[in-house]
């Protein structure tokens, strides 16, 4: 029998160790919510798994509505009855409340940027006539609506700057809604397309765009299935129903579509892909009428896309027989790979490659840190770009008859600066340097690395206060993602400034499943290789614990969406080795995940329970929902998910939370918070992030009997 039935309310958070003291934090009692049980039975290859609640799959169901509303009563509860709880939030308010300003783009006459004066929800855009013009609001996302969920998803003017198309999510939602707007007269036109979805807006002249979606789904419009993605052409001034379909097959359908023109306006580019890794690649000349899509590359097996056309020649980017990515071209009249020439080969680093004023830039990634190279079109380099520091730079791109760029700079102790680059000279100058209460100077940021489990070097970065003393009670937050080829690279966080002015440590590994080394890096830690994610997140925690950072006390794991799956896992596996867990929008139902949205297409990382009896007992194994054994003692949990999440559908921390909660022997709490009208994350408003964070940090903190101190 489940010992939280044996007793309806537990106390929680008894005699607790603070940082070098003892504190002890009066108990808070939690009583969780019934969640009924179903007989839901489903069979994986003979074997019978449960699914007692399946029923929390159903997002528009009254039953489901009710949960999350008893879930958040008892969370919030909880929540506001830590004592300095509105201390951190008052301290996140104040630090984050600093303009933010984004490098400028030019289009027609006007410079177009984005700023936020500190607190907005939505960063507002903003245009002027050359670089003294007098500041113009152009528009303000914050007057979508009234609670500043309604965001910007995408934006994209016409070559002569004339028309500007943009995207709106409400609440979070990956479907958009795109607009036409006059820019001379900021009025909207007519025409509106509803319901796109993972879409970008390719302008072909001034005539009309390309944009990709799906067909409604049946059932739900935020968990139904989405497997077939099409690309359309919105011809301006018509209706949407009268869009024409470019590319899409009903036979054959890819998951994911995308398109773009080159910016000579010739040539529409369209990727096509069923999976996060490896796409198809097509071109149509659209100078021509009636010109047929031609592809570059006809099968999924690598990654590919086009970087630019010049002179008759694509130049295309591709890890094709490099792990670590290439630059190829090959002429219009010789598309097949066999005709291709390296123009920047393959080394050890792991290159990305962007174009400003006639110059190629490849940015290398060495141990996650970032070197720009400029190089002529022939592959010949030019400079070595003079970066302000040890960080993450991004950016250099500009129009070909541009003779300026701007990049952006930051590490975990720098604010992210902007700067002029001109392409002629290799000059660098400050263009932008936010102004944030934070010292970092007190503060240091240092590489290091660990082994894990089977003898491999996993790199860590590792901040905290100078002097730290290494006595292992050190609150400490350890950060992972490990997949998707995605690259965790130095990056500043405001919010991050105020765990660490108290004490706090922040930990980042690169784990495998990643992208820091390239396509091998990642491969190693997908599908039947996915538990390599697991230790070497394993291997950072006790790597802390063993130098004295930090202790099981005082750690605190937190990812999200993979990364939210990766700290289910380790919970799950090792739940002695944190004090605190932070699951947030997390993959956490690894027999279902590709059941929803558009879930099928991270099978190349994680593979089905349908592709075989070995992968279904080997996701099995792992999958965090399947391995809450019961009478275990867990972390401390805040599982943080959102109710229009339409990536990770929110059933995921639903099933989690409720199984977690009956599964639980031990005295800390385990709670899940449920942000509404909200979605994956991106263009949460300001409010809500500072609300979210200061739940976090004041939960981890709390359960470490840590207090806190307010400056």
């Amino acid at each position: 029998m489940n010992p939280n039935k044996l007793m309806s309310t537990m106390l929680v958070s008894s005699l607790l160790v603070g940082c070098g003291q003892q504190e002890k934090f009066p108990s808070i009692d939690v009583t969780y919510p019934e969640t009924k049980k179903s007989d839901h039975v489903d069979e994986y290859w003979g074997e019978k798994v449960a699914d007692p609640f399946r029923w929390l799959e159903d997002d528009y169901s009254e039953e489901t509505k009710a949960w999350v509303e008893a879930q958040n009563k008892v969370t919030f509860g909880y929540l506001e009855q830590i004592p300095f709880r509105e201390a951190i939030r008052q301290r996140l308010e104040q630090v984050w409340n600093y303009e933010r300003i984004s490098a400028p783009n030019t289009f027609g006459e006007y410079q177009y940027y984005y700023r936020n004066d500190g607190l907005q929800n939505q960063s507002v855009l903003y245009r002027k006539k050359g670089p003294e013009g007098e500041e113009e609001l152009f528009l303000d996302p914050n007057k979508l609506s009234a609670d500043g969920t309604t965001s910007l998803a995408g934006a994209a003017f016409t070559k002569d700057g004339s028309l500007f198309a943009y995207a709106v999510s409400v609440a979070g939602s990956d479907w958009r809604d795109i607009y036409v707007m006059d820019t001379d007269s900021k009025e909207l036109k007519a025409d509106k397309i509803e319901d796109a979805k993972f879409t970008g807006i390719a302008w072909k002249g001034n005539e009309g765009f390309f944009y990709s979606t799906y067909e409604k789904p049946g059932g739900s419009k935020l968990s139904a299935l989405t497997n077939n993605h099409k690309l359309y052409y919105h011809q301006l001034g018509t209706d949407q129903s009268q869009d024409v379909l470019v590319f899409g097959d009903d036979n054959n359908p890819r998951r994911y579509v995308g398109a773009s023109v080159t910016e000579d306006g010739k040539y529409l580019v369209i990727t096509a892909a069923n999976s996060t890794t490896g796409n198809e690649l097509y071109i149509q000349d659209l100078s021509r009428a009636m010109s047929p899509i031609v592809p570059i590359v006809a099968d999924m097996e690598n990654t590919h896309y086009l970087i630019d056309h010049q002179d008759g020649e694509l130049f295309i980017f591709t890890n094709l027989d490099a792990p670590n990515n290439r630059l190829v071209k090959t002429a219009i009249s010789t598309l097949a790979a066999d005709n291709w020439v390296d123009v920047i080969p393959e080394t050890e680093n792991v290159l990305s490659v962007s174009t400003g004023g006639g110059k190629l830039f490849a940015s290398y990634l060495k141990d996650a840190i970032t070197e720009v190279k400029q190089l002529a079109y022939d592959g010949k380099l030019e400079r070595v770009v003079d970066l302000p520091g040890i960080g993450t730079a991004g950016g250099f791109s500009a129009k070909r008859e541009e003779t300026e760029l701007y990049f952006s700079f930051t590490s975990y102790l720098t604010p992210g600066s902007i700067y002029t680059y001109d392409i002629a000279s290799g000059a660098v100058a400050l263009y932008n340097s936010p102004e944030v209460d934070f010292d970092p100077s007190l503060y240091e940021s240092k590489q290091i690395f660990y082994t894990s489990k089977d003898g491999t070097q996993i790199p860590m970065i590792i901040t905290h206060k100078k002097g730290l003393k290494m006595d292992g009670k050190n609150p400490t937050i350890l950060y992972g993602y490990g997949g998707f080829g995605v690259s965790l690279t130095p990056s500043f966080s405001i919010a991050n400034t105020v765990w660490l002015e108290n004490g706090g440590v922040y930990a980042v590994p690169n784990l495998r499943g990643g992208g820091e080394y390239g396509e091998k890096w990642h491969l190693a830690g997908t599908k039947m290789k996915k538990q390599n994610v697991f230790d070497d997140f394993i291997a950072a925690g006790e790597y802390l614990i063993k130098e004295g950072y930090t202790s099981s006390d005082f750690l605190a794991l937190r990812g999200g969406s993979n990364g939210g799956l990766l700290v289910g896992a380790v919970m799950t596996q090792r739940p002695e080795l944190a004090r605190v867990a932070f699951p947030a929008v997390g993959v956490l139902d690894m027999l279902r995940y590709h059941q929803f949205t558009a879930g099928a297409g991270w099978a190349y990382d994680y593979g089905t329970a349908d592709d075989s009896e070995e992968m279904f007992r080997y996701l099995k194994g792992y999958s965090p929902l399947h391995n809450l054994k019961p009478g275990t003692a867990f972390p401390a949990t805040l599982v943080t998910t959102a109710d229009h999440d339409d990536r990770v559908v929110p059933a995921h921390s639903f099933k989690f939370a409720s199984t977690l909660q009956e599964a639980h022997a031990g005295a800390l709490p385990v709670l899940i918070r449920i942000e509404t009208n909200a979605g994956h994350g991106a263009g949460k408003p300001t409010a809500m992030q500072i609300a979210e964070i200061a739940d976090i940090f004041a939960f981890g903190l709390y359960n470490m009997g840590v207090g806190f101190q307010n400056r």
